[in-house]
């Protein structure tokens, strides 16, 4: 433990999902519900979100973590941050840590700003001397300084975050522990957020960075571990994690091409979802579906569009219940979404669709993908990371 700030052995973590029944909110509601059917007992599984992790990180790197959605990136900062306990295995910390995993972790919101510097700083295991020496740098950093006698349950997110983290990258903790909330500041604030966090490896301590942002992590991350459904499948160099984790979505798309193992009740399936495949920056997207047909369904139900980029970032989101439009399950559909005015940069994009009611009935992740040419027509105008307009999406429908 003397080279190693972080030893992981056969982690594991499990939750019990239910998949029939109800909760009760009220214990009069529970009582009735017992003795009207004092033999029904609520069924469940098991989820694995973490399956036999182990790998060791010394003292002085910043390591990425990557991987898609689900992955369990955030399940795994939660265990080495002692918020959640393990399944199984074993977490060895070399050190104090502190963390930033959800926009307000730590803060009361009763309290104001300047309390909550030294709750947090209590809650990372500081003194109260130790917390005061540090309180200009902490509030200057997050440029906060009109607002410490305000609650910070009148913060904005990005306030939040900001005195979050300064609180989290001041304190002399040896372990600092980050999950991508810092996409809530602005660029400015991200740029010196990326700075604090070298400079704290530099110092010898260990930065654990979660992101989707893969050029952050390429630029802040000495090393990575790229997860995929729980399971570590590379700790090494950055390049070959980022590359691994890219090469990743191509085989997610062919396994979700089965409808038998994507997430959803399956009551209703998409049964296809096509776009056209090339496209300039400024073109409509246009998406093509189909869903198929269930009498036994109660009720009209919507769709719903994500567009992600090569990351796996969230660029556009359409609802047909934004339109008005419903669909009846007990014909077939198909449908066409039209998103207009939407400025893309050059690269590859994925479609995910939904079918929902009020719970998911089919959830088809990267149901389809096109490309966008670099052809722009005003690129003087244009940044690298490109230009959004506003959004408009329409949404048409025919039975088959």
């Amino acid at each position: 433990m003397d080279d190693t700030a972080i030893t992981v052995r056969n982690l594991a973590k499990s939750y019990r999902i239910a998949t029939s029944g109800r909760s009760h909110d009220r214990l009069s509601e529970a009582l009735v519900a017992r003795a009207r059917h004092p033999f029904q007992r609520r069924a469940y599984e098991t989820f694995d979100a973490l399956h036999d992790l182990s790998f060791d990180v010394p003292w002085g790197e910043a390591v990425g973590i990557v991987g898609r959605n689900g992955a369990g990136k955030s399940t795994l900062l939660k265990i080495l941050t002692r918020i959640t306990a393990p399944s199984g295995g074993r977490v060895e910390l070399g050190g104090r840590i502190g963390s930033l995993l959800e926009v307000g972790t730590g803060f009361h919101p009763e309290l104001t700003g300047r309390e909550n510097v030294f709750l947090n700083g209590s809650l990372l295991g500081m003194g109260r001397r130790e917390i005061r020496r540090r309180f200009d740098d902490i509030v200057r950093f997050a440029g906060v300084e009109r607002f410490l006698e305000t609650p910070v349950k009148r913060f904005s997110s990005g306030m939040y975050v900001r005195l979050a983290f300064s609180v989290a990258s001041h304190l002399d903790t040896e372990i600092l522990a980050i999950d991508e909330v810092l996409a809530v500041g602005d660029a400015e604030f991200q740029r010196r957020s990326v700075d604090k966090m070298r400079d704290v490896a530099k110092d010898g301590r260990t930065v654990l960075y979660v992101s989707h942002q893969l050029q952050t992590v390429t630029a802040l991350c000495t090393s990575a571990i790229f997860l995929d459904e729980g399971r570590l499948l590379l700790h090494g160099p950055v390049e070959a994690a980022v590359e691994a984790y890219r090469d990743s979505f191509a085989t997610f798309r062919v396994r979700q091409m089965d409808a038998d193992r994507r997430p959803g009740s399956g009551q209703l399936r998409l049964e296809q979802v096509s776009t056209t495949e090339v496209r300039g920056p400024t073109d409509d997207t246009v998406v093509t579906f189909g869903v198929g047909v269930n009498p036994d369904v109660v009720g009209k139900y919507f769709v719903s569009c994500v567009l992600r980029d090569h990351q796996g970032l969230a660029v556009a989101q359409c609802d047909s219940r934004l339109v008005g439009l419903w669909l009846d399950p007990s014909e077939p559909r198909s449908g066409v979404l039209r998103i207009k005015d939407l400025w893309l940069r050059p690269g590859p994009y994925t479609v995910d669709m939904y079918v929902c009611q009020s719970g998911i009935f089919d959830e088809w992740r990267a149901a389809a993908s096109f490309e966008v040419l670099p052809h722009l027509p005003y690129p003087e105008l244009v940044t690298e990371e490109g230009v959004f307009a506003a959004v408009m999406c329409d949404f048409d429908y025919e039975a088959w």
